[in-house]
């Protein structure tokens, strides 16, 4: 009898210890309840802007580590880089992941999705690389590193804001869009950037299997049709404000976030 009680109070023991140590991981989310079990399980969490999917997640977290990392990174060149054009790129960096970075830990709040504040192993170890490149190569190895990091989660933001049914990825995912495109564009200009590694760590592409067939070396493609007037031209439509190389942090902000007790959190 008295090994049977013993078990009981091993075992109830064991479960508390347990507890214990799961109880900080569940409830340091900020807000905690939903969010936090969805986070553990992949779960899709029900929010008053609309569902929030792990792939949501995933690029709430995605734009606050570009900043963690691109910020240092743009911080760098203005120190190491004489080149006015390298100059110039750090610049748009440094502001734009500043106006991104406040924009996600606004909504990442409103979310209760919690955000690193260390570069990931992976960005650490990009900003190892341009630290150790040499005077002679630090203009193209800074470029490149960063030029193949924003094309490879540009098709990524373009996926979160086509699926995406919470209204605030959405917004967060268009702004995230405008920046790493202006920084593409920005880094491209440096004159750095190695389009032929690129290309060849991307996916190749192929021929529409209902267009034309793929050019022929040599050869010259048939005319396209000539142009018709429009037999409409009263459109509304208007070209995008700003240019290429321009990121717009006018912006409105996320709309202020009122926790249970009527707080405004405060983004540092």
């Amino acid at each position: 009898m008295r090994r049977s009680k013993g078990t009981v109070l091993v075992a109830l023991a064991i479960a508390g210890t347990i507890g214990a140590l799961a109880y900080p991981v569940i409830v340091s989310y900020p807000n905690r309840n939903a969010t936090a079990a969805a986070a553990l399980t992949g779960d899709t969490v029900t929010t008053q802007w609309g569902p929030l999917t792990p792939s949501d997640r995933d690029l709430i977290v995605r734009v606050r580590l570009a900043g963690l990392w691109e910020g240092p990174a743009g911080q760098q060149a203005l120190e190491r880089s004489s080149d006015k054009v390298m100059q110039e790129a750090a610049n748009h960096l440094i502001v734009g992941h500043a106006d991104l970075d406040k924009r996600v830990r606004i909504i990442a709040a409103k979310l209760g999705v919690e955000l690193p504040n260390q570069p990931n192993a992976q960005q650490q170890g990009w900003l190892d690389e341009m630290t150790a490149a040499s005077p002679a190569e630090y203009n193209q190895v800074w470029a490149n590193l960063l030029r193949s990091a924003h094309g490879k989660i540009f098709p990524d933001i373009a996926t979160v804001r086509n699926s995406t049914r919470n209204t605030l990825v959405r917004q967060l995912a268009s702004d995230a869009n405008q920046t790493v495109l202006d920084h593409i564009t920005i880094l491209e200009k440096t004159g750095a950037v190695d389009f032929q590694k690129i290309a060849e760590g991307s996916v190749s592409g192929t021929a529409s299997p209902t267009g034309p067939p793929p050019p022929v070396a040599g050869q010259s493609p048939a005319s396209p049709p000539a142009a018709e007037p429009s037999t409409n031209p009263d459109v509304s439509s208007s070209v995008s404000p700003g240019g290429p190389g321009v990121v717009n942090t006018n912006r409105p902000d996320p709309e202020e976030l009122n926790d249970d007790q009527g707080q405004t959190p405060q983004v540092q």
